[in-house]
């Protein structure tokens, strides 16, 4: 009997969720369904503001409109099951569900922390390379660094999912988080799982320390470059121009720092819970506010669109 249970593949898994206490769930997913319209309409209204506006068809606004896209997505691929499990109660997910939510996720959020990197490019070449900027960030090299981060987004996203599911999961099928993350799921792997995770640890670290390294060394230039500039009105420009992609790094890696960089000893899956919360739904909420209400420019074509729209609608009525 023994044997035959141990052999019983999973078929689908439950996940344990954020809190088990009942007067908290239509709470939580009031509090979530807000967060995740916000970053709807944020990230959505970015993308369209960007296409409408000819002024903000430039490698700067192109990469924030993929970035807006990203947190779209990576938002799209956790928030809506984590509210239906506050509504419902109901939190079984597939097991092809599961290996779907690691998937885009992984893509996801490996292309934003790429698409970071290649912003960071970007304002090295606007601030270092000023006169050569119009040949440095062309339409092809911005459409390169562009799929290039999706392509390594979806080749980590492989290896997670592919790397996790050819284990064989025989015994609990309960998953300790609010949703499918791939180390939480090869936990309750009944194989020998020890190639597995140095696998996704090793694959995971090189992604993150590639992206940083370029950010670093990006920054480390445009920081020297400042340095030099004589001119107050200079200074504050070339300050202007990064502020706002500094201060969504900061958010982005000090949440991943927080959460990998710290030891094993003071990791609780309550701490860990409240981070990935904040990377998967806060994260790609604030990040449209960061680069809106820091940004002169989006001001001005929001402002610019909000007037043709009352334009349109005193001459429809």
């Amino acid at each position: 009997m023994t044997s035959m249970e141990n052999n019983t593949e999973v078929t689908e898994f439950i996940l344990l969720g954020l809190t088990d206490a009942p007067e908290l769930q239509v709470p939580l997913f009031i509090m979530f369904t807000l967060i995740y319209l916000i970053t709807l309409a944020g990230n959505l209204g970015m993308i369209m503001l960007i296409l409408l506006d000819s002024h903000l068809h430039t490698p700067m606004y192109f990469f924030l409109s993929n970035l807006s896209l990203v947190d779209f997505g990576y938002s799209s691929a956790i928030t809506p099951n984590v509210m239906t499990g506050f509504l419902t109660g109901n939190r079984v997910i597939s097991y092809n569900a599961c290996a779907a939510q690691i998937f885009f996720f992984a893509v996801f959020a490996t292309a934003e922390s790429y698409l970071l990197a290649s912003m960071a490019y970007d304002r090295y070449a606007a601030v270092c390379k000023p006169l050569h900027y119009t040949t440095t960030m062309t339409k092809n090299m911005c459409a390169c660094l562009a799929i290039g981060s999706y392509a390594c987004g979806v080749l980590n996203a492989s290896v997670n999912v592919g790397d996790t599911f050819r284990l064989s999961f025989c015994r609990s099928n309960v998953v300790h988080h609010f949703f499918c993350d791939a180390p939480a799921v090869m936990s309750l792997s009944c194989s020998d799982k020890h190639i597995s995770e140095l696998v996704l640890i090793y694959i995971s670290t090189f992604h993150v320390v590639f992206a940083l390294t370029v950010l670093f060394i990006s920054y480390l230039f445009i920081f020297i470059t400042i340095l030099k500039i004589d001119s107050g009105q200079g200074l504050h420009k070339a300050l202007s121009t990064c502020a706002s992609h500094l201060t969504a790094v900061s958010i982005f890696y000090g949440t991943v720092i927080f959460m990998y960089l710290q030891p094993s000893s003071s990791h609780s899956m309550d701490t860990d819970k409240m981070a990935s919360v904040f990377y998967t739904m806060v994260i790609p909420m604030v990040n449209p506010m960061v680069y809106s209400l820091r940004n002169k420019e989006v001001k001005s074509a929001f402002k610019k669109v909000a007037e043709k729209a009352k334009l349109s609608l005193r001459l429809t009525f």
